[in-house]
């Protein structure tokens, strides 16, 4: 046991979420990481109007009123993790060679501090030694022009970059060559997109925050907002007290589904807000059946909107008989619900004229997720929820700028309606081939059909499944980048040439070009924010993301198509420019930032209930029943966040909801399973996945905890329990990895 996990204790689950614990768990770790000056200036600008927009999850900021406190806890552990004093430099890396930061935690490796300059690790050498910013890009312009194929090289992103930052890596990837540019979506939300794509025609949600606040019912799919999303519960709270009603649906129960303590008001901090008025405790994956069950229930009552479907839907037939089949047998079986359950919660759904739909990555990671969401949108589409107030479906994002990226370019599978102004307005013609998305990455790395990894933020070794293939595969790479703040595991699937290239935070003043610049970001809303740090950067060799695509970009290409990269860095309103005449939706970018710091992208089924379909209306869709297949004594595993937790990140060892302190070593999982295993709590065991390939992977050394989920479930935290998912095991249509349904045995350890 390492000694992160000696100290590991388990207590009772949380049944509210936030109150004057999250302030004390809050300020605690803002003042021992920031400081007390540094963590007033942060915290007093984050999510305001002037100030920087919060890097810890897509929530949209209030358009009117904004609080002196406008963050959560994890917002502010987000912030305080960027904002550590210490740092890590030069010295660091002489004391550590990659054999020994191998051996380190990804918890350990990321408390180490800020990461300050620039360092290389050369073909054959055994450590990371400092470079120089034009040598650093001269070495990736040497990679990338000695390749015999553009797309034997990647360019991935993380969804904290900014639209421009992102813009610009997308537009420096095309004229290179390649739409090899896989992204954090590929591995969370891109089945919302693909679903979203096919039935409305925009793979985004069609809600505002105030589309919540008059909803009359908000349904919580496979979300956890208490610790993923926290600021959602404001919301959620606020369309209680307008008299919603909330039906959460979720295999564990979580403490931000329950009751919600407001620390800004003084009820709030005495009584809290009631959340969920119906919890259905459903079994992993078993969505699909309970959504086809709720459309056959609602068809069969008459409540359906029928001006709706007849003026603005196709397929409805179709899909009626389709449903009007619905096996209830193996409904009850995927769900582990009863039928009286259902049709009660469904009664909910036939009651409500206002009805938004939420869910996040306890949804989009199962092999018939794109089934689950169309199923989702058929519902919607049935009761005439989309495009009128208070109603709609709202993909809750995690990554603060994922959606923008998606916006401006970054995909592997761009429409060719992009390319034509992209090429229009920079005079080249972009590549027409599909690149690869991350687990495409992967592959080419491994087979060697891919020589340069470039990483624009975030920590891929980490994000993505099957840790050790994907760990190995970087390791093959002739030369990879990463544009970081910390360090991570990244950094040590070093390939044989490795760069490290710190970047600015989000928090931090960004003078570059001798002015003081801004960024934008959009959140899950298509509402685009302004963001401007204010504290004084880490090191004073850090760079902006935008500087250092420019230099790379100038550094590779030069000025062809002339194109003027360092123009880019020096003035950050020039690309905004530019996307305003490539982005629809962008025109006069810059003159609506002046006018404002935030506006709105179209968005036509919500705006006016026109759906840029093929078929020119929404589709409802048929999706065959598809029921996951668990052999006795397995359990089905989801994989998810603690509470101290963002995505790949551990900001600390306890998960207060969930009642585990000084560790991440568990598994929850029901008393009866338990039993019927013959496994005691708080039993070593180890976790062992089972794949068609007859491969068997395996994690050692978890703790058992015995927890409020139904039989045949189990849950763990990831990343540790990434390797685990087969980079193989992908949803349909959309390729997101499966890591909501892992058949696992529990084998003592």
């Amino acid at each position: 046991m390492s000694d992160e996990e000696a100290g590991l204790r388990v207590g009772k689950a949380a049944t509210r979420a936030a109150g004057l614990k999250a302030v004390r768990v809050s300020v605690a770790r803002a003042l021992r990481q920031m400081g007390a000056v540094k963590s007033a200036k942060n915290l007093l600008t984050l999510n305001q109007e002037n100030g920087f927009d919060c890097m810890s999850c897509a929530w949209p900021d209030p358009l009117d009123h904004r609080h002196t406190a406008e963050f959560c806890e994890n917002g502010a552990k987000a912030v305080s993790w960027e904002g550590q004093r210490e740092v890590v430099g030069p010295e660091f890396f002489a004391r550590h060679p990659i054999a020994d930061l191998e051996q380190r935690s990804g918890y350990w490796l990321e408390r180490q501090g800020r990461l300050v300059h620039p360092m290389v690790r050369r073909d054959g050498g055994d450590r990371y030694e400092p470079i120089t910013w034009d040598a650093a890009f001269a070495l990736v312009a040497e990679h990338l022009s000695g390749l015999a194929d553009p797309d034997e090289a990647l360019f991935y992103t993380s969804g904290r970059a900014s639209n421009e930052a992102a813009f610009l890596y997308q537009l420096f990837a095309r004229v290179f060559g390649t739409n090899n540019l896989p992204d954090c979506s590929n591995m969370c939300h891109e089945s919302t997109s693909v679903g979203l794509a096919r039935t409305i025609g925009v793979g985004k949600g069609t809600v505002s925050l105030e589309d919540l606040h008059e909803a009359e019912l908000i349904v919580i799919s496979g979300q956890n907002p208490g610790t993923n999303h926290p600021r959602m519960l404001s919301a959620l709270e606020k369309a209680k007290r307008r008299g919603a009603r909330i039906l959460a649906i979720n295999p564990l129960r979580e403490a931000g589904l329950l009751r919600f303590n407001n620390p800004q008001t003084a009820r709030g901090l005495t009584v809290g807000t009631e959340l969920a008025d119906r919890y259905l405790r459903i079994r992993s994956n078993g969505d699909l059946a309970l959504w086809q069950a709720f459309g056959h229930l609602l068809l069969r009552a008459g409540a359906v909107d029928w001006d709706f479907v007849e003026r603005h839907t196709t397929g409805f037939a179709a899909w009626r008989e389709h449903i009007g089949r619905l096996d209830w047998a193996r409904v009850l079986e995927a769900t582990g619900l009863s039928r009286a359950e259902i049709e009660s919660a469904a009664e909910l759904l036939m009651g409500s004229r206002r009805t938004v739909h939420c869910w996040a990555m306890g949804i989009t990671q199962h092999r018939n997720s794109v089934a689950t969401i169309q199923e989702f949108v058929n519902v919607a589409l049935l009761q005439g929820m989309i495009g009128k107030p208070g109603a709609g479906l709202c993909p809750v994002r995690g990554h603060s700028n994922v959606q923008g990226d998606r916006t401006m370019g970054i995909w592997e599978k761009v429409p060719d309606s992009f390319l034509d102004a992209l090429g229009a307005e920079f005079g080249f013609a972009p590549p027409r081939a599909h690149g690869r998305d991350a687990a495409g990455a992967v592959r080419a790395l491994r087979d060697g059909r891919a020589k340069v990894f470039v990483g624009l933020g975030g920590n891929f070794a980490s994000a993505m499944s099957d840790t050790e293939v994907t760990e190995a595969a970087l390791r093959s790479a002739a030369l990879t980048v990463q544009i970081s703040t910390k360090l991570n595991r990244s950094h040590v699937a070093a390939g044989r040439d490795a760069l490290i290239l710190p970047a600015l935070g989000r928090t931090e003043r960004d003078h570059t070009g001798g002015r003081v610049q801004r960024i934008t970001v959009e959140d899950s809303m298509s509402v685009v924010h302004a963001s401007r740090g204010r504290a004084k950067p880490a090191g004073a060799l850090l760079r902006s993301e935008v500087d250092i695509i420019c230099g790379i970009a100038h550094a590779t290409l030069g000025a062809r198509h002339g194109i003027d990269w360092p123009s880019f860095a020096g003035d950050y309103a020039l690309i905004r420019e530019r996307i305003g005449r490539v982005v629809p939706g962008c025109e006069d970018y810059e003159e609506k930032l002046r006018h404002g710091t935030a506006f709105t992208l179209p968005h036509p089924p919500r705006d006016s209930r026109t759906f840029p379909t093929p078929e020119g209306r929404a589709v409802f869709t048929v999706n065959p029943l598809d029921v996951l297949s668990v052999p006795e004594g397995r359990l089905v595993l989801q994989t998810l966040r603690s509470h101290d937790q963002f995505n790949t990140t551990v900001y600390g060892l306890d998960d207060r909801y969930r009642g585990i302190s000084s560790g991440r070593r568990v598994v929850f999982v029901s008393q009866a399973d338990l039993d019927e295993l013959g496994l005691a709590a708080g039993e070593r065991v180890d976790l062992v996945s089972e794949w068609d390939d007859g491969r068997e992977r395996r994690v050692r050394g978890f703790r058992t905890v015995s927890y409020d989920t139904p039989k045949g479930c189990a849950a763990a935290y990831y990343p540790e329990t990434n390797p685990l998912v087969p980079l193989d095991s992908q949803a349909l249509e959309s390729g997101a990895p499966t890591s909501k349904a892992v058949v696992v045995r529990l084998e003592p350890a």
